[in-house]
């Protein structure tokens, strides 16, 4: 009897594309600053930020429950 592990010792070649190859073809390359992920106009107000983070720390409580 052999393990999955050793059924599974190639990548699926027919479906498999590599993350770099993926990256390639979708144009995305490699975040170089944090800056890059910085969205200022997110939220259009604060009122708009303060129920966004209501509303995250609500699910995370209920969660942990």
């Amino acid at each position: 009897m052999s393990s999955n592990a050793e059924q599974m010792s190639e990548w699926p070649t027919a479906e498999h594309v590599p993350a770099e190859e993926l990256a390639r073809r979708q144009g995305v390359h490699p975040v170089a600053s944090v800056d890059d992920l910085a969205r200022p106009d997110l939220f259009e107000s604060d009122e708009e930020l303060d129920d966004f983070l209501t509303d995250l720390c609500a699910s995370r409580r209920a969660g942990a429950a």
